[in-house]
């Protein structure tokens, strides 16, 4: 929507990057709470498709646009009664081939938004990711730990150190310029209108399951992940921005049912019934010689139940089910 005819109603939530995945479902749950929603989206990773349901609502207005490139943003920023950041790159495999842009995007776009922001105080929160926790070897990660970030030569980490600096960025406005902002730190979020596009590894098998083609997994498979419904993840930022004592606060959300890479692939199978065999695939050959992975992405949930009474509860094989429809 060109911005010279945009009208921004008298009270409304912003939510940046809500027309990709996580987004959508968040923009669709606070218009069925009864709320004016105005997205800033450029759709690099978004699509259209992801708001079809909702899209003719009156109460939602979308402007086409890079945050940095947003000539309203100051007013946005301003007048929103909160505003949500889901802005971002997305998928391991983008990451690796677009370091470049991961880097430049993520903080130019998260300064922009956090100084127009500050200039009113208007509540803000941010979405990390679990990648921050890097190659610790921990059987679970809490949000006071300490971070071990492999190499720079690896461009598998530009993303991890992008959104820890927008995290150092974030609380650096939050004490010296006490702007309210809320830091979550998502794990493997999965379902309904997410891609394998950019190698999200759900949404992959299920897609190869559906046509009974081979599941591809990479590396040797014993890598672990633990994967959340978007709508348990969607049921925590909105708790935790009507949170006031959240403020100032890092926050782990995400499922917390391990399982490896292989037994996920496995699981696809079965649950959907699939002819589809399992391949695997040396990660050499999946993304860059000297690619670095996680061993383990489990988090531990206990601080956001302890502030808004919540945590994901969905089964993976619920998930499952949901995510392929």
């Amino acid at each position: 929507m060109p911005s010279s005819i945009f009208h921004p109603p008298s009270s409304f939530v912003l939510v940046t990057g809500g027309a990709g995945f996580i987004g959508s479902h968040l923009v669709d749950r606070l218009l069925n709470d009864g709320k004016n929603v105005v997205i800033v989206d450029d759709f690099s990773t978004g699509s259209r498709e992801n708001l079809r349901s909702f899209a003719k609502n009156p109460r939602l207005k979308v402007i086409r646009s890079r945050i940095s490139r947003c000539a309203r943003l100051p007013e946005l920023a301003a007048r929103a009664e909160f505003i949500f950041h889901l802005a971002a790159t997305v998928g391991v495999e983008l990451v690796v081939k677009s370091a470049l842009h991961v880097l430049e995007a993520s903080f130019i776009e998260t300064q922009m938004l956090l100084r127009a922001a500050a200039k009113n105080g208007t509540p803000l929160l941010l979405t990390s990711t679990s990648e921050v926790y890097g190659k610790s070897a921990k059987p679970a990660f809490s949000e006071d730990d300490d971070l071990l970030i492999g190499p720079p030569a690896h461009s598998r980490w530009s993303y991890a150190c992008s959104k820890l600096t927008d995290e150092f960025l974030a609380l650096a406005y939050a004490r010296e310029q006490d702007l309210p902002v809320v830091i979550v730190r998502l794990f493997n979020t999965v379902g309904p209108r997410q891609t394998g596009r950019h190698g999200m590894v759900l949404p992959r098998f299920i897609a190869a399951a559906k046509k009974n083609e081979p599941l591809k997994v990479f590396g040797d498979g014993a890598q672990s992940r633990c994967f959340c419904l978007v709508q348990d993840v969607v049921e925590a930022l909105v708790r935790l921005q009507q949170c006031d004592l959240a403020r100032g606060e890092i926050f782990n959300v995400g499922g917390t049912e391990e399982v490896t890479i292989l037994e996920l692939a496995r699981l696809v199978v079965k649950t959907l019934g699939s002819k589809s065999r399992i391949e695997r695939i040396p990660y050499d050959q999946a993304y860059a010689p000297g690619f670095d992975d996680m061993r383990r992405r489990k988090p531990r949930v206990e601080k956001l139940n302890r502030f808004v009474h919540f945590k994901p509860r969905t089964s993976l094989r619920d998930i499952i089910r949901l995510t392929a429809g």
